[in-house]
């Protein structure tokens, strides 16, 4: 499938048309806990390149985690795939562009047919200079930051095991400017 993510305004001008993949996420098992919904499904938008290493790995094996003998030494294929990786804390600075982070929601709102697209696009050779991490790195950690304030001014309140998806997402939606982690919300 073929998704063209296109930011407005603050954000940027977007990252152009992505091939998005679906990939299993916690999102689509927590999501429906606390939201109604007919469906969730979590896609990342890879290149050709990636998505064709993907495919030739899964079609060797290599991506098998039960342990095969190499030579008397018993070894999980995906491990070796792993092993081989470069370090990705020191990918940050051979990396550019964007990536955009964002959830698509269609539904009936006041008995009307609604679309909206709220995204984050982050820059990596913006998040090398400002804060010394590759731009996934920065949108991974911001998010627990916004969510720890929420918790620790009693913004955010629960018991058990909970997921953002279970809170208010206005405050944490206000909060992401303090961050420097400007976000759109697109009518589709």
């Amino acid at each position: 499938m073929k998704v063209l993510l296109i930011g407005v305004g603050g954000v940027g001008e977007g990252i152009g048309p992505v091939k998005c993949v679906n990939v299993e996420h916690e999102e689509v098992v927590l999501v429906p806990r606390w939201i109604k919904c007919r469906r969730v499904t979590f896609k990342y938008g890879l290149g050709d390149k990636f998505i064709g290493a993907l495919k030739a790995i899964k079609m060797l094996g290599l991506d098998n985690k039960h342990a095969i003998d190499v030579k008397g030494v018993r070894v999980a294929p995906r491990d070796v795939v792993a092993a081989c990786l470069p370090d990705p804390a020191r990918l940050g600075e051979r990396m550019s562009g964007k990536t955009c982070a964002g959830t698509w929601v269609k539904g009936i709102k006041d008995g009307k047919p609604r679309q909206v697209y709220l995204y984050q696009v982050a820059d990596n050779e913006t998040c090398m200079e400002k804060y010394g991490v590759q731009a996934v790195v920065w949108q991974t950690a911001v998010n627990p930051v916004i969510a720890m304030e929420l918790l620790a001014s009693g913004v955010w309140q629960g018991t058990g095991v909970l997921g953002p998806e279970a809170l208010d997402p206005d405050p944490f939606l206000a909060l992401m400017p303090k961050y420097d982690f400007p976000f759109e919300l697109k009518e589709m």
